[in-house]
């Protein structure tokens, strides 16, 4: 099985612009470019990666795109489209569907004042342009208003697939587990929407995590979704505020080392590869 990391970020501060990002973050500001992430995979034993937005902008999807010319370990990449005007989502979403390079779709809706932003009227519409462009959305659901939303997008939009970034962000560091699960639990009801086991390491303790904190929450959403509809996810470099890559890795397989060979194969890369439609 091809091993791949469907999670990881560029940015460059002197070439792009990330409003988010600010000194305030520590040992993220600053520019990460994917020469420093290729021997980190290589060492690893990853196989192929995907790049994820992390602007709302088409210059941060532009730069994604050059680095995906450039280097063959990257496998795909989701893109940002203006979904608010659903006439600029639908030029963005033609021209993406015509290019092999794109396979899915995400905002930063996490930093939008209204946790609601998911489902207005204009976003809902612009979702519905997906699925017969072939793609997919990533939500990025940070509270639990977030994730009440997501069994919303399944419904209306049933043919599309719906990923959910790093778990929705359980409250690891904290020990709790709700409403984290129930809401998952009415998320994984529906079948288009999958997981991914990424950005773990930074709900938990920064300094003393490891495969113990997040195994937990890792076994329930297993038993939500099943390896078929989880995947790994690295969240480089957003995980060395946690760490470094090489330790998300290592304590990601040690969380998962109890699953068949067959299962581990499905959230190591095969969940990946059918979710986006990766050709590896």
């Amino acid at each position: 099985m091809t091993v791949i990391d469907s999670h990881q970020h560029l940015w460059n501060l002197e070439q792009g612009s990330y409003p988010w990002l600010t000194a305030d973050y520590g040992v993220l500001y600053r520019t990460y470019a994917y020469d420093e992430l290729e021997p980190q995979l290589a060492s690893n034993g990853i196989d192929r990666t995907l790049l994820v937005q992390a602007a709302d902008s088409f210059e941060d999807t532009e730069a994604m795109l050059s680095v995906a010319d450039a280097w063959s370990r990257v496998a795909g990449v989701v893109a940002w489209a203006p979904l608010t005007d659903p006439s600029a989502a639908a030029g963005a979403v033609e021209r993406y569907a015509a290019d092999p390079r794109v396979v899915g779709i995400r905002t930063l809706m996490h930093t939008e004042a209204d946790p609601d932003w998911v489902v207005q009227d204009t976003v809902l519409e612009s979702l519905g342009l997906l699925p017969d462009a072939g793609l997919t959305f990533d939500v990025v659901a940070v509270i639990p208003r977030h994730l009440e939303h997501v069994p919303t997008l399944a419904a209306r939009h049933p043919s599309l697939t719906i990923v959910i970034d790093h778990l929705a962000k359980p409250r690891i560091a904290a020990g709790e587990f709700e409403p984290w699960r129930g809401l998952m639990a009415d998320a994984a009801a529906h079948p288009n929407v999958y997981a991914k086991l990424s950005g773990l390491n930074t709900a938990a303790d920064f300094d003393a995590w490891t495969a113990a904190d997040l195994q937990p929450y890792i076994d329930i959403a297993l038993e939500l979704f099943g390896p078929e509809r989880l995947m790994f996810g690295g969240d480089w470099p957003v995980a060395v505020l946690a760490g470094d890559y090489t330790k998300v890795v290592a304590e990601t397989r040690r969380a998962l080392s109890r699953l068949t060979e067959q299962e581990q194969d499905m959230v190591w890369g095969g969940t990946a590869i059918h979710a986006y439609g990766l050709d590896v």
